[in-house]
């Protein structure tokens, strides 16, 4: 039988998916401790060299104390933040402090003390990250940040085949398109959408839908599903009045409005400028020919990798196809047309704040009548 590896290390690029584990391995460890003082979590997160100190001491301080009744401990040290490529991990004074903490898990002995180190992101290229896969108990959590999009499609159909449901077409999309790279909220939303589905009929699993995920989820990635801003792109003037009227009616203001129709007019000019040369092809089913298109045109975009509405490329493929595809895409005439009425609203709305509804239905009139 192997021997014990001395200590647990889980990290990834995804702070709650790693604490998440992180937590059940302690939980698991901690079941059968009964002296709550040889349970301990220490937490590792480190603006500066200073935290970074204090922190390593309480581990040390921690593991190096022994069971008061005489049997094993357990020590969690938690929110590790020292570890990634930044100021704080790149100082030369962390980095000994570091090999400081190598050496502490170096004589750890799992029969005595058992200890889960949890840390995100963590800079894998450095020494520390490497000795610790090849030591101890290593997990890397969603794999490395590049691979996010699957990391958190992964997670949500994960969260829901333990829940006993599954997706239906295009739902799970949707769903990361409405609430983007937040884990903690998209599983909260797979929970809640799981219980509004129910039970399957005929042993089968329930089906979270598509229209589940409109009616119940709450756009909270860019702000470009706000009802008013569907209804501005579809052409339907009365819609969008009606929409403006609703969300003035409950207290709602008018910037998040225009910013909603900004990103996506934002989205669309690049597609519809694409689509006029002839790069890609639009269509009820999305958009073909952006991964091409990307490849061609991605390095323009310096100093927007992050997504953004400013970076095309950067947005979600299949939520790009949804918005150019949903209605018939407007002429770039008009998109840069939308983008100048957007301007002056905003700056109408400064000079007449208390009368934003109208600024907007003004706006809409101008825009969609025109």
């Amino acid at each position: 039988m192997p021997a014990a590896k001395p200590f647990i290390f889980i990290c990834g690029a995804d702070d709650f998916l790693v604490n998440r584990q992180g937590k059940a391995r302690y939980d698991e460890l901690a079941k059968d401790i009964t002296d709550e003082f040889s349970r301990e979590i220490i937490s590792g997160f480190a603006g500066n060299v200073g935290e970074v100190e204090a922190a390593i001491n309480r581990f040390r301080d921690s593991v190096q104390t022994v069971s008061m009744f005489g049997g094993r401990r357990v020590v969690w040290l938690k929110d590790v933040s020292f570890l990634a490529d930044s100021v704080t991990g790149r100082a030369e004074s962390t980095l000994k402090l570091v090999e400081d903490l190598q050496q502490l898990l170096e004589k750890i002995n799992p029969g005595e003390t058992a200890v889960v180190v949890t840390a995100a992101p963590v800079d894998r290229r450095r020494a520390f990250p490497k000795w610790c896969e090849k030591t101890g108990d290593f997990t890397l959590v969603g794999g490395d940040a590049d691979g996010a999009a699957e990391t958190l499609s992964g997670v949500i159909l994960a969260e829901a085949r333990e829940l006993g449901v599954s997706f239906g077409e295009n739902a799970a999309q949707l769903l990361l398109a409405k609430v983007g790279a937040n884990t903690r909220l998209l599983i909260e939303e797979t929970r809640k959408l799981a219980a509004y589905a129910g039970d399957g009929a005929d042993g089968k699993p329930a089906v979270i839908e598509e229209v589940h995920v409109t009616e119940l989820t709450a756009s909270t990635a860019e702000g470009d599903f706000f009802e008013a801003a569907e209804a501005f792109f579809s052409d339907d003037i009365q819609w969008t009045i009606a929409a403006l009227h609703r969300h003035f009616f409950t207290g709602g203001d008018s910037r998040p409005i225009i910013a909603a129709l900004q990103n996506r007019n934002r989205i669309l000019l690049p597609v519809r400028a694409l689509a006029d040369a002839g790069e890609v092809r639009v269509s009820q089913r999305g958009i073909d020919g952006l991964p091409k298109a990307a490849s061609t045109y991605g390095r323009h975009f310096v100093g927007a990798t992050e997504k953004s509405s400013f970076n095309l490329f950067s947005q979600n493929a299949w939520y790009v196809g949804k918005l150019a595809g949903s209605a018939k895409l407007p002429s770039l005439r008009r998109l840069i047309d939308n983008q100048q009425e957007f301007i002056r609203a905003f700056e109408e709305v400064i000079q007449r704040p208390h009368e934003q509804e109208e600024v907007l239905r003004e706006m809409t009139v101008r825009c969609l009548s025109a």
